[in-house]
Formats: structure tokens, sequence, C-alpha cells
């Protein structure tokens, strides 16, 4: 099983109260499950994660089914929410 870790960025960190944390996990998908997991009394961090992309090792996941990406050892996730904003 890898371990690394998983960053939250904007409303992501927000709703868990975190800015970071490590993930033991073979799969994004294991990994997602055991952070919802982790913050099961907020439940701002489920609706929250449903929106987001992530990155993988700095690379996009995509509509890739997250069972199949698999994380690395020392890797990290990126959990990014949808942005808004911008010049004008």
């Amino acid at each position: 099983m890898a371990s690394g870790t998983i960053r939250y960025w904007a409303a992501a960190k927000a709703a868990a109260g975190t800015g970071e944390e490590t993930y033991e996990a073979d799969t994004l998908a294991a990994a997602l499950r055991a952070a919802r997991a982790r913050h099961a009394g907020r439940p701002e961090f489920d609706s929250v994660l449903r929106r987001c992309s992530f990155l993988v090792d700095g690379t996009q996941v995509g509509s890739r089914p997250h069972e199949s990406v698999r994380l690395s050892e020392g890797g990290t996730v990126e959990v990014l929410p949808p942005f808004a904003g911008g010049a004008r």
C-alpha cells in the first residue's frame, strides 16, 4: 500500500478543516473513501469533493475512473474545487 499526501485547496480545504493530510491507499478511489470516512462529521466535505478535479503527481485525472488511478509511494494528490473569477 502506498502512502503520500493529499492537499486540499480553497473550498476543499475549508470543508476538510485542513490543508493536507496523508493517504495510505493504492488507488485514488481508496484514498478518497478513506478521506470521506475521516471527515464523516463534516457533511459539506463530501459535497465539495464530488465537484472537485484531481491531480495525481502533477497529472490531471480527468474523466478516468478513480479505481484505475494508481497512487505512488510518496506521491501527492491535489484536490481542486472549481475556481471562479478572472479578468474581465
